[in-house]
């Protein structure tokens, strides 16, 4: 599972980076991965407006939102499988009904 460093380090980190250190150099000093500062400085600059990508408020809205239309769905699913399962079990009339 991956670890989750606290805001101020990674804060501290970008600072670092922006600074003039080399991302090898930061990612060694703090003992993190130079995977992990490169990600952390491509979403810095998705923050700052200078790249293109969505923000971490535009991902978190997304993950929301995605969550609260998963359960009117899967209620929908429910009742069409309750529905074919009470369809099935129904007899029809074989003639008019009036």
């Amino acid at each position: 599972m991956p670890t989750s460093y606290p805001a101020v380090f990674r804060l501290r980190a970008i600072a670092l980076v922006r600074s003039g250190w080399s991302v090898t150099k930061t990612a060694h000093d703090l003992d993190v991965t130079t995977t992990t500062i490169y990600n952390w400085v491509k979403q810095d600059r998705i923050e700052r407006g200078e790249s293109p990508g969505v923000s971490t408020k535009e991902s978190r809205e997304l993950t929301r939102a995605r969550r609260r239309i998963r359960e009117p769905e899967a209620e929908v699913e429910i009742l069409r499988r309750a529905h074919d399962l009470l369809d099935k079990d129904m007899l029809r009339p074989k003639g008019p009904t009036r």
